[in-house]
């Protein structure tokens, strides 16, 4: 049992068995929960309109995208990758893509990647959390090999994205290779007119400037 204070928005080293220990108390149901070499992180800092705002822009872009080109795709918000004793992850948005899409997994507990391939692309929408999404998570998400991650640096509007490699590396792309014809220079544009329009605005400048992709 943990019976000391727990420090959270930060790494601590810990042991698997009281990571899962703590990730299972209620205390922390709305907490987002990470493991990656021997150290956890409980996220417990709110969740601003900003960093809400846009998260919905980033899901609704890909989702029009995805739409406008006939990519099959499915989406989950918020969801908990675990491969037992060694990692989890939970992004923001998380995403199968093209005929992995129908690999995405059902069901209402953590996806066991014992079982369930990792998702192609992982966002994560960063607000007070940059640095350690640049750092400590890519490198988690470099291990999940994910094909894609992207990082939404919400207080500049800008978007940082990676592609993983072979042997636990990544590389800056400017343009998406899972989503093909994607530039990220679009997505940081609509980002930008979130600030002025609305989202109704935004998604109609964006299915617009799909189609003539």
């Amino acid at each position: 049992m943990i019976t000391t204070k727990l420090q959270t928005d930060t790494w601590v080293v810990t042991s698997w068995d009281e990571f899962i220990q703590t990730s299972e108390n209620p205390a922390y149901q709305k907490a987002k929960c990470y493991y990656h070499n021997g150290k956890m992180r409980i996220e417990t800092m709110g969740v601003g309109p900003n960093h809400a705002k846009d998260h919905g822009i980033i899901f609704l872009a890909v989702s029009l995208f995805c739409i406008a080109k006939a990519i099959a795709v499915n989406g989950l918000d918020n969801c908990s990758y675990q491969k037992t004793g060694v990692r989890e992850a939970q992004p923001d948005i998380s995403y199968y893509v093209a005929e992995r899409s129908q690999l995405a997994p059902t069901g209402s507990t953590v996806v066991n990647l014992d079982n369930v391939p990792s998702p192609d692309l992982v966002i994560e929408i960063a607000d007070t959390s940059l640095a350690d999404d640049l750092g400590q998570k890519r490198l988690l998400y470099e291990e999940l090999e994910v094909a894609e991650y992207w990082v939404v640096d919400v207080q500049n509007a800008q978007i940082i994205a990676f592609a993983i490699i072979a042997n636990n590396g990544s590389r800056r792309i400017t343009r998406s290779e899972i989503l093909p014809g994607l530039p990220i220079s679009l997505l940081e544009e609509a980002l930008q007119r979130s600030r002025e329009e609305n989202q109704a605005q935004v998604g109609a400048w964006l299915l617009a400037q799909f189609q003539q992709l």
